[in-house]
């Protein structure tokens, strides 16, 4: 097949061109800035930005498939307010869905988030649910993946939360409590290229969790335990850290904003993971401590 992965320079993206090109086929990374030496060779590049529909409806032309993986990450308040979220995210992915029709593209793959919800409390999950909109009244046969957040080697999860809590004492708004379900991101491509293969998968939505449940505490333990040190959180009342509807004054250097507050008061998990919809078990994934080296004891997450 010949496959254009939308934001194929990204964390995502990257590891699902080197997938899709290990599978033999034809891979496109559409970017703004396409010149990523960490892509494999063989791997084409086109310039483009979602946003400019102009720029991207020739990179369409001729596939066989599509994936838009282009984001803004949730973690931090994107450079030119919240109001980004809809431009990338709603309007983004308006544009490749245009593209894609108008180029007679067959498949189309689409990366939402967990929660996404077109009247939901955030920017973010406002528009990825209204991206979601976009999809499912397209005429392309498309497949919407709802991942939690992603784990894995150039990925943000890991660094975020280092810069969040410092090794020593860490304050963090409700004694950081936010539950994730992390998903390694070597699992989460397989299971994007099988969508993009196989037809039985035309149509879902999937909701994509890892292999445990952690808080955000959980999170900070592990990751200081991989560098050897250890940290003891201490609660900040979630009244508190929404003061000026912001906590970046209790947490300088981490640019937070209402968004990134709000976001820290809903678990990012799911009952119902279909990970199985791809032939995966929860023992198959790999987990969060597995990556950083450790063990959940080692780091006190029972």
């Amino acid at each position: 097949m010949d496959i254009l992965v939308a934001g194929g320079t990204g964390f995502i993206g990257r590891h699902l061109c080197a997938e899709l090109h290990d599978r033999d086929h034809d891979v496109t990374a559409l970017a703004r800035d396409p010149d990523n030496e960490t892509l494999p060779g063989g791997v084409e590049r086109s310039v483009g930005n979602v946003t400019a529909y102009d720029s991207i409806a020739g990179a369409f032309v001729g596939r066989d498939a599509a994936v838009n993986l282009v984001a803004l990450s949730p973690l931090f308040e994107p450079g030119g307010g919240n109001e980004m979220h809809d431009r990338v995210h709603r309007q983004g992915t308006a544009n490749c869905v245009e593209a894609a029709e108008t180029a007679g593209v067959d498949r189309f793959v689409q990366m939402s988030a967990l929660g996404a919800d077109a009247e939901g409390s955030t920017h973010y999950i406002r528009a990825k649910g209204r991206a979601e909109e976009h999809v499912r009244e397209s005429a392309l046969d498309w497949t919407i993946f709802r991942p939690s957040v992603v784990f894995g080697d150039g990925g943000q999860f890991i660094s975020f939360t280092r810069t969040l809590t410092p090794p020593g004492v860490a304050p963090l708004p409700g004694g950081g409590r936010t539950r994730f379900q992390p998903v390694h991101v070597e699992d989460l491509v397989v299971m994007l290229a099988d969508a993009v293969e196989d037809d039985a998968h035309v149509g879902e939505t999937y909701d994509i969790g890892g292999p445990s449940t952690l808080t955000l505490a959980d999170v900070a333990r592990l990751v200081r335990e991989a560098r050897g040190e250890t940290v003891r959180v201490v609660p900040v009342p979630m009244a508190l850290a929404g003061v000026g509807m912001t906590i970046g004054g209790l947490l300088p250097g981490v640019p937070f904003g209402p968004d990134q507050y709000r976001s820290l008061q809903l678990d990012n998990t799911t009952d119902d993971n279909d990970i199985d919809a791809f032939g995966f078990e929860t023992a198959d994934l790999t987990t969060l401590p597995t990556y950083l080296g450790v063990s959940d004891r080692q780091a006190g997450v029972v």
